[in-house]
């Protein structure tokens, strides 16, 4: 595993809303990149209030991207994080933080005060 890919990340692959990340996406071998069950359960929350991705285009993804389980090393990373709200963002840095990934989200500013996480924006 090298990347943690974000929620916004994940919707736009998932509901094929942008070819250049899915093509950047595809270029990575089994294995590269997951996803936290944080991103998943927020997504899964987007999807059964009717917003992309549908379930369909959901469930396609994860079959070929994995859902990394949310376990004790990723709740002691995340009671260590400088409090800021709390949000799904914190979980899935914290997330990334204790598996080592590199997390990969367009929002990357929101992630900007934690550190030692590594983060990139694919869109830019």
């Amino acid at each position: 595993m090298k990347f943690m890919l974000d929620s916004n990340v994940v919707i736009a692959v998932a509901a094929a809303l942008d070819r250049a990340i899915a093509q950047r996406v595809a270029t990575h071998g089994e294995g590269d990149l997951v996803m936290s069950a944080v991103t998943y359960a927020e997504v899964l929350l987007g999807s059964a209030s009717g917003k992309h991705p549908f379930p369909d285009g959901l469930q396609t993804f994860i079959e070929e991207v994995p859902v990394l389980p949310f376990g004790d090393r990723a709740a002691w990373a995340y009671a260590s994080l400088p409090f800021r709200r709390g949000s799904y963002d914190r979980l899935i840095a914290a997330h990334a933080l204790s598996e080592d990934l590199t997390l990969v989200t367009y929002n990357d500013r929101d992630f900007r005060d934690l550190p030692g996480l590594r983060v990139e924006n694919w869109r830019t």
